[in-house]
């Protein structure tokens, strides 16, 4: 048994080769990051980062697009892999934290400073989930109430950051 990787995932106890394995679940897991026992969260964020430079790359259209599109799919990504772990949000379904990281950069230039500062207030604020971020939350269900509170999250943190930067 590792001490970085659970030995089953989700109600359903599926492997890690199993959730690596099934084109849904992998995307749900953030390629693999929200595997990890420690913080998937934080790790599902971390893997957001080289879609992010990828994407900063193609201007603000497609980049917003992009996200649109990781927001929309994402609430079915999401519904169907809390389907097959038989769990509602569990923690290592982190798309909705790629997603959300994406909103959180959206229409921010560009500089380390902005990266490592979104990356901080997304966390943060998607950890201790302000009001009304606790209330999607609680009262939003499936697919759409694990990505909301994410996408909110980011929200707040993309005006934080653009006052800011």
């Amino acid at each position: 048994m590792s001490i970085l990787l659970r030995e089953y995932y989700g109600n359903s106890r599926l492997s890690a080769r199993q959730i690596l394995s099934d084109p849904v679940l992998f995307l749900a897991f953030g390629f693999g990051s929200g595997l990890s026992k420690f913080m998937p969260g934080t790790f599902g964020t971390a893997a957001a980062i080289p879609l992010y430079l990828l994407l900063v790359q193609t201007g603000s259209v497609v980049y917003g697009l992009a996200t649109l599109a990781a927001i929309v799919g994402g609430v079915a990504i999401c519904s169907r892999a809390a389907d097959k772990l038989r769990v509602h949000d569990f923690g290592g379904i982190v798309w909705d934290e790629i997603a959300g990281f994406l909103v959180t950069m959206l229409g921010v230039a560009f500089s380390w400073q902005s990266l490592l500062a979104g990356f901080a207030l997304f966390r943060l604020l998607d950890i201790l989930k302000p009001w009304p971020i606790k209330w999607l939350d609680r009262h939003v269900d499936g697919g759409l109430g694990i990505m909301l509170d994410d996408i909110a999250a980011g929200a707040v943190a993309c005006l934080i950051l653009h006052y800011w930067f």
